[in-house]
């Protein structure tokens, strides 16, 4: 059985008339790395908020499908107990952060405070996850004056200390630099290695294409893609619709409409420079 499963879902915001997602029918697996692409205001954030219970139980509107999390119907579970079991990371780091804790190490055990775990343990916790994530030095910092960059691995440390079985993460490097986006892409590759189930909302193709294992491509709510990585990043009838493609499958384009000829269509730089390597 699927561990999240999506039925024909079609919701629509109240006081709108068009639905966001439209007709989506996915299955998640546990342990996976799903990526969801397409373009601005395809509807990729409104799934997140699906996937997570804000939509019925915050958003209202009204929703047609089924959204089953473990077989149960999203419409009956319950919020509390969703929440231990999925973690959400948002888009702005500026708004995951409490606001009302003085230090980071507190931040970070605030969740773990608020469930009574006991106190050495969450220290000892807190101490591992900031470990993991390379953030020893910031532990005493407050969380109120650090960099976006610095508060996104301080977003993901909160999460991971609930101990989540799931992250559905929306755009987390959209105000980073680049050593900033391969940070947070290093922490979710992380995740995976733990056996976490990560769907990941992200506009930067490249990295899609190296971590995640499926992808989901969204125009208009609607699934125009969607299967193993390398299978819908070398579709190239996506780029008419609004959805990048890895720099390695463009080159791929120009490369054999030139006359030279490859294996297949690399979406990632490794496949692409073993595959010209070969040509030697």
């Amino acid at each position: 059985m699927a561990y999240i499963e999506l039925k024909n879902v079609t919701y629509t915001y109240p006081l709108t008339k068009e639905p966001a997602p439209k007709n989506i029918s996915f299955s998640f697996e546990r342990g996976k790395f799903y990526g969801i692409i397409g373009e601005n205001a395809g509807g990729k954030t409104t799934l997140c908020n699906l996937l997570r219970g804000l939509i019925p139980h915050f958003y209202k509107g009204k929703l047609e499908g089924d959204v089953l999390i473990d077989g149960e119907d999203i419409r009956t579970l319950d919020m509390d107990a969703l929440s231990t079991q999925m973690g959400y990371i948002f888009q702005n780091p500026f708004t995951q952060i409490s606001g009302v804790k003085k230090t980071v190490f507190e931040e970070i055990a605030m969740g773990m405070e608020n469930l009574g775990v006991p106190k050495e343990q969450m220290i000892k916790k807190v101490f591992e996850i900031a470990e993991l994530l390379k953030i020893e030095e910031l532990l005493q910092n407050d969380p109120n004056a650090l960099s976006g960059g610095q508060r996104q691995k301080v977003a993901f440390a909160s999460i991971i200390a609930m101990d989540t079985d799931t992250f559905v993460i929306d755009e987390p490097t959209s105000q980073l630099d680049p050593d900033g986006t391969a940070a947070i892409f290093e922490i979710i590759h992380k995740l995976k290695e733990l056996g976490k189930t990560i769907i990941l909302v992200e506009h930067k193709i490249d990295l899609m294409a190296q971590y995640a294992d499926e992808i989901l491509a969204l125009e208009h709510g609607e699934v125009i893609a969607k299967g193993s990585t390398k299978e819908v990043l070398s579709d190239f009838t996506i780029l008419e619709k609004g959805v990048m493609l890895p720099h390695t499958a463009l080159f791929y384009r120009e490369f054999t409409g030139r006359g030279h000829a490859m294996e297949s269509v690399p979406v990632t730089k490794t496949e692409c420079i073993d595959q010209l390597k070969s040509r030697i």
